[in-house]
């Protein structure tokens, strides 16, 4: 599948949120969106970087825009998630990996020569309109919500 490119339309999905929410994409037409793709809740990777994205929630909300985690664990993973880590960003389960997938993020890896499909941590920006305007592929965690809300803040 091809990769997800700046000034292609993002691919709407409707998914189950936290507790009894459905995020569709299609919701937040006129606002822009900042869409996290992260591997597993609760890891110290993906713990680091929904933190930051939360901490700095203030300040997206002050620009116009949302915030959206979304990774393959279930609702209530979610839910343990967020609560544990007091977490204020919303995060969308994708079990069936449709989303991962038509966003190019479902990817086999490898770890210690062994070959798995698992989530590339990669952020999307969504502009008013609905079109992808970057996408920060292999995300490093340390200082990529400030980049991200650098990025925001240029779009006006």
């Amino acid at each position: 599948m091809d990769q997800i490119k700046p000034g292609n339309p993002a691919p709407d999905f409707t998914l189950p949120g936290s507790g009894e929410n459905r995020i569709s994409l299609s919701d937040y037409r006129g606002r822009i969106v900042v869409l996290f793709f992260y591997p597993k809740d609760d890891t110290s990777g993906c713990t680091a970087e929904a933190i930051s994205f939360s901490g700095l929630k203030a300040e997206f909300d002050a620009l116009g825009a949302t915030v959206i985690g979304l990774s393959p664990d279930s609702v209530k993973s979610h839910d343990r998630f967020r609560a544990k880590h007091e977490l204020t960003v919303d995060l969308a389960s994708d079990e069936e990996k449709e989303v991962l997938q038509a966003y190019g993020v479902w990817v086999q890896k490898s770890m210690y020569g062994r070959k798995y499909m698992g989530v590339e941590r990669t952020t999307v920006l969504i502009d008013r309109s609905g079109t992808i305007t970057r996408v920060w592929n292999k995300v490093k965690v340390p200082g990529h919500a400030a980049e991200v809300l650098e990025a925001v803040k240029a779009l006006g």
